[in-house]
């Protein structure tokens, strides 16, 4: 073989392996090639073959987080409304309370006994043993009162006057019953057509001259057979201004047959207000 024949031999030669090793590099390739498909593919798979699973776990965690949420709202809300319930209760008790301690303060204040002096005041009955029967029947006459078994406040009692230490607005009032009975009478007396009348009078201690005021009057007259018990009472009570030291009185008509008992003859006053 010339040297020609060789050299062309040779190179054939390196020409085919050179060939071989491109075709092992391409079929290598496409070998890493679809490797890598293959496995783009199986990644695919996977994740398309998860993501159900993904979204599940995501729904479910967002229900337990509304879940949790909604659950604690409703906590606070019950809370909210329990310490809103209890504060209401605490109001309504703290106001419970001081109306009731109103109440009670107002019944002690009720049931707390007033001093002795507080109020102006006056009671006294008839004074007996009385006897009238040498007055004139026509004359008016001047009633007198048991200072010691009365009621005096704050106002004094001096011959058959009551008289005011205070100045103010004063009810005033007077009782005076008037009886005959024939047969118990002392002498027979004539009462066919008597005058029953009954006065109260003020006297202003500033007046140089005592010229006593008639506040009021009552009475009647009457028609008295010889029936075994007759009686007649009179009442009557108003307002009146007094000052400090003022007096007030009563007079009656026919006191000859002016009744001693102290539960139907009785004179009094109390002060209303300033």
């Amino acid at each position: 073989m010339n040297p020609r024949s060789l050299q062309t031999s040779c190179h054939s030669e390196d020409y085919w392996k050179r060939a071989l090793m491109a075709a092992n590099d391409y079929r290598g390739y496409l070998r890493n090639h679809t490797a890598m498909e293959n496995g783009e593919a199986r990644l695919h798979a996977a994740h398309s073959t998860h993501r159900p699973l993904i979204f599940g776990t995501l729904a479910v965690m967002g229900l337990l987080q509304i879940a949790s949420s909604v659950t604690i709202l409703l906590h606070l809300t019950g809370y909210l409304h329990e310490v809103n319930l209890s504060s209401t209760e605490t109001v309504k008790e703290a106001q419970s309370e001081h109306i009731m301690a109103d109440a009670l303060r107002d019944i002690r204040k009720k049931d707390k006994p007033r001093k002795k002096d507080s109020i102006p005041v006056a009671h006294l009955s008839v004074k007996t043993p009385i006897d009238f029967s040498k007055t004139d029947p026509n004359a008016v006459t001047t009633v007198y009162w048991d200072e010691l078994r009365g009621t005096l406040n704050k106002i004094r009692y001096h011959d058959g006057r009551l008289l005011m230490e205070e100045q103010g607005l004063y009810y005033v009032y007077a009782k005076t019953c008037f009886r005959y009975a024939p047969d118990h009478a002392t002498k027979k007396q004539d009462v066919s057509n008597v005058q029953l009348i009954q006065y109260i009078y003020h006297e202003i201690h500033t007046q140089s001259k005592m010229r006593p005021v008639l506040l009021s009057k009552s009475g009647g007259t009457l028609q008295w057979g010889n029936q075994s018990y007759n009686m007649y009472c009179v009442q009557q009570g108003r307002s009146a201004r007094l000052k400090a030291s003022d007096g007030i009185f009563v007079n009656v008509s026919n006191s000859r047959l002016l009744d001693p008992e102290p539960e139907g003859t009785y004179f009094g006053a109390f002060k209303m207000s300033n």
